[in-house]
């Protein structure tokens, strides 16, 4: 503590944020943008637009008390009321041995098991890991929680607190796997999205206070932060320049990409999108010593994101980065810009050649996604209605009976979430999902405003702007081909569910 108390960075730092901090609130600019605040509020407030956005909507107001989420919910937890009844019966007997109440002591920490199974998932290399290991760790999680819920009245896996349109998009799930061209194809990209519920589930119902919550994302960011320390040494070492994935023509001089653990550098650069923003959390809401870490897991996240030369992914970074000063507040969102708009000139040359590139349409990989989308087009005149069923490996199959694209291949996805998920499950699918990501945004909105924890209000600001840049790469990427980025973009929506549920107990606990 002394060491961090004492270093003259850590000092240097704080002062200059201070400082700046300090001088833009008094600042003719800082006192501008305060009253344009006061006056853009008041404005939005009254609209008709935001009364009818902001408003408790029917079915989401019903649902709690309604017989369907009664029903789902005691459903999925049969397992934790047998285990509750044979605790009951047989209490002496659990009480008296040491095994029993060790299972449910571990059984109790969930929350911790969860962060390690993340960071082990985030640290495996590519060539060991089998995506049948995120099921089965799960799944493994899920048995001890219930195990642990025996002694505890309260343990219980909390399908009611993630709203209706959960239930409803997994219920859609289940129906493109039925409906599917081939199910045998559909059933391994099933067990992927039962994975991914299992996660949402677990962080929600795992986490009952923020300390809990801290501990399970700074295991995450661990494991992030050693990927991204292997990225940077990829890059100080270099890796093979790859045709399939930069553009030389336009790329000249550009090294290979680094992709750390993940075998593709957007997949690792997406996984930093999602994960780098609840580091800047982290960094707010933890002690000095916990601040220099996340500093330097922050530093080296930065670093090894310019070097995956993922342009999506800079822009869904630059975006959660945005987003969070915007709720966290709004006036640092200029001081962002500018500061991104001075640091151009200082960037190496091979990203900022790279950033030029965004917006050249010559670039093959830019030509190459609008042809895919062009050749997804005809798919989807046929089957936009019920959708072809689960996973790349039918959508493959379905691509090879349509004109190939210019270059005589078949797309295996969409490269869009969006369309994707339309092309798999239909337009009642695509219809649940925009829903359930909608709601789950606009709850955190609203618990962010509500939030009276000042940890528990940073941590949901920073996975509200990482969910948002995470969905725009969306529009230009199928993140989830890759399984391991879809545990992730999953996990990321339980922090922010489970942010939320500790902002209602808040309100519970004041009313």
């Amino acid at each position: 503590m002394s060491i961090a108390t004492n270093s003259l960075f850590v000092r240097f730092f704080l002062a200059f944020w201070l400082g700046v901090r300090h001088a833009w609130g008094g600042s003719l600019p800082g006192r501008v943008c305060a009253g344009l605040e006061r006056w853009f509020t008041r404005q939005l407030r009254g609209s008709a637009i935001f009364r009818f956005v902001w408003r408790e909507g029917t079915v989401p107001k019903a649902w709690p008390n309604s017989l369907s989420c009664q029903l789902f919910t005691g459903i999925i937890n049969i397992p934790c009321a047998i285990c509750k009844w044979i605790y009951k019966i047989g209490r002496p007997v659990w009480d008296g041995s040491l095994f029993c109440r060790f299972l449910g002591a571990v059984g109790g920490a969930g929350f911790f098991f969860l962060g390690l199974f993340m960071l082990v998932m985030l640290v495996a290399p590519h060539e060991m890991w089998n995506n049948t290991y995120g099921l089965l760790g799960v799944m493994a999680v899920t048995g001890l929680f219930i195990i642990g819920s025996a002694s505890r009245a309260r343990d219980r896996l909390e399908l009611d607190t993630l709203g209706p349109y959960m239930t409803l998009y997994m219920a859609f799930i289940c129906i493109a796997l039925v409906g599917s061209i081939s199910t045998r194809l559909s059933m391994r990209f099933f067990a992927f999205h039962l994975t991914a519920f299992l996660l949402v589930l677990l962080v929600v119902s795992t986490v009952r206070k923020y300390e809990q919550l801290q501990l399970m994302v700074a295991l995450a960011v661990l494991g992030l932060s050693v990927a991204a320390l292997y990225g940077c040494y990829q890059g100080y070492v270099g890796v093979e320049v790859v045709a399939s994935q930069q553009d030389m023509t336009v790329n000249a001089g550009m090294p290979g990409r680094v992709y750390s653990f993940f075998d593709n550098p957007n997949n690792f650069a997406e996984q930093l999108v999602m994960l780098l923003p609840l580091d800047m959390a982290l960094f707010l809401n933890s002690r000095w010593r916990g601040k220099i870490l996340s500093l330097l897991a922050l530093c080296v996240g930065v670093v090894a994101i310019g070097l995956t030369y993922g342009r999506s992914c800079w822009i869904g970074l630059t975006l959660a980065v945005l987003v969070f000063l915007a709720l966290m507040d709004w006036r640092w969102v200029p001081l962002f810009i500018l500061a991104g708009v001075v640091a151009i000139p200082f960037l190496p040359e091979t990203i900022y050649n790279r950033i030029l590139t965004i917006t050249n349409t010559q670039d093959s990989s830019t030509q190459y996604r609008f042809e895919i989308y062009s050749t997804t087009e005809n798919l989807m005149r046929d089957h936009w209605v019920k959708g072809v069923g689960l996973g790349t490996d039918v959508m493959k199959q379905v691509f090879q009976t349509y004109p190939t694209n210019f270059d005589g291949t078949y797309p295996i996805h969409t490269h869009n979430n969006y369309l994707q998920m339309w092309a798999e499950a239909g337009i009642w699918g695509i219809i649940s999902f925009l829903a359930l990501l909608l709601y789950q945004l606009k709850c955190g909105v609203k618990a962010f405003r509500a939030a009276l924890d000042k940890r528990t209000k940073r941590m949901l600001a920073a996975g509200l702007g990482a969910f948002c840049g995470i969905l725009v790469v969306s529009v230009a990427e199928y993140t989830w081909f890759y399984p391991r980025n879809m545990f992730t973009y999953w996990f990321l929506f339980g922090v922010i569910a489970a942010c939320v549920k500790l902002v209602r107990q808040e309100q519970k606990k004041k009313a």
